[in-house]
């Protein structure tokens, strides 16, 4: 079984050309799926970012809620 890439909020943020806070809200508001660690920090699957992307499906993210 092939483990998937977890990807840092700062990642996701420089790819989807947004700042690091958008991502934490987007987290929040389950807009994106995101796994948190026993540290407390957050890890996005590299297919989220992907979804994303590709236009989101029918959870996609529209704006970044500034």
């Amino acid at each position: 079984m092939k483990m998937e890439k977890l990807l840092k909020i700062s990642e996701v943020a420089k790819i989807l050309n947004v700042s690091r806070h958008t991502v934490l809200n987007w987290i929040r508001k389950g807009k994106i799926r995101a796994i948190r660690l026993p540290s407390g920090r957050y890890r996005i699957p590299e297919s989220e970012v992907r979804r994303i992307l590709e236009g989101g499906g029918n959870k996609g993210v529209q704006g970044s809620d500034r």
